[in-house]
């Protein structure tokens, strides 16, 4: 498809299109919320009125990426120099923290890495494909707008930054260990950073919109006895299921 003008201001608008969200509602910290039951994400828009946005939001994640429109997209500047510090079992992922000093920029907005967490199987589908297991990286701005880049893992090699990671993954909800020798987010990534881009939420509560998702094209590899350690201390599949695209465009 021939890339035009108006393609290269509808990515223009995915990034100046962000709000500031933040990881937690206000005042919501005490619901409990889980991915089965009646605390599954069928129900998380009734939960709270925090977590209305679950329920009745338009730009919702994670999507099916497909009819993809191709466009002029800048490559990401990504400057992962500062290592992981710790992983942490949140009770609903298994989240690994690194020092400040991480950026990736996108469109001329800088980002700080704060983290990056894990769910199986993964959340986001391109083209009607599930993967075992997705990373989410997850970036804020000075104002606290958010950028994730998302990454893919299928069934090949060992993962040794998975594997570093695993030695010390916290079995317990709200546990976290201190790490040392994982090495920056670098290892957890492939190595292509082509990407596909749009504009959705978080996948969690409260389902805050506005975030920018850069879901990168080719998957990182990681064998499945690593996936299945994942979801042994997991317990459950922890995806949100896949929300309607509606009016969104899925640049590439």
């Amino acid at each position: 498809m021939k890339k035009g003008p108006i393609f290269k201001a509808a990515a223009a608008l995915i990034i100046t299109g962000c709000v500031a969200v933040s990881a937690h509602a206000s005042g919501s910290e005490g619901v409990h919320w889980g991915y089965s039951g009646d605390n599954g994400p069928e129900h998380w828009g009734q939960l709270s009125p925090d977590f209305s946005m679950c329920g009745t939001g338009k730009n919702q994640s994670p999507v099916n990426l497909t009819s993809f429109i191709e466009a002029e997209l800048e490559p990401l500047a990504m400057q992962y120099a500062t290592e992981a510090i710790e992983v942490l079992n949140n009770g609903h992922a298994i989240q690994v923290n690194f020092a400040p000093g991480s950026s990736l920029e996108v469109e001329g907005r800088k980002y700080e890495l704060k983290q990056i967490h894990f769910h199986s199987p993964s959340e986001n589908v391109i083209d009607g494909k599930f993967y075992p297991m997705e990373g989410h990286l997850v970036h804020a701005d000075a104002k606290g707008q958010l950028a994730v880049v998302a990454v893919m893992y299928e069934d090949g090699p060992v993962n040794s930054a998975i594997a570093a990671t695993w030695q010390e993954m916290p079995g317990a909800a709200g546990e976290k260990k201190p790490l040392a020798g994982v090495g920056t987010v670098e290892g957890f990534l492939p190595g292509s950073r082509d990407y596909y881009r749009f504009n959705g939420s978080l996948t969690t509560p409260p389902c805050t919109e506005g975030v920018t998702w850069l879901v990168l094209k080719e998957s990182a590899k990681l064998t499945a006895d690593q996936i299945g350690q994942f979801q042994k201390v997991m317990g459950m599949a922890n995806n949100r299921p896949v929300q309607p695209t509606n009016a969104r465009m899925i640049l590439e």
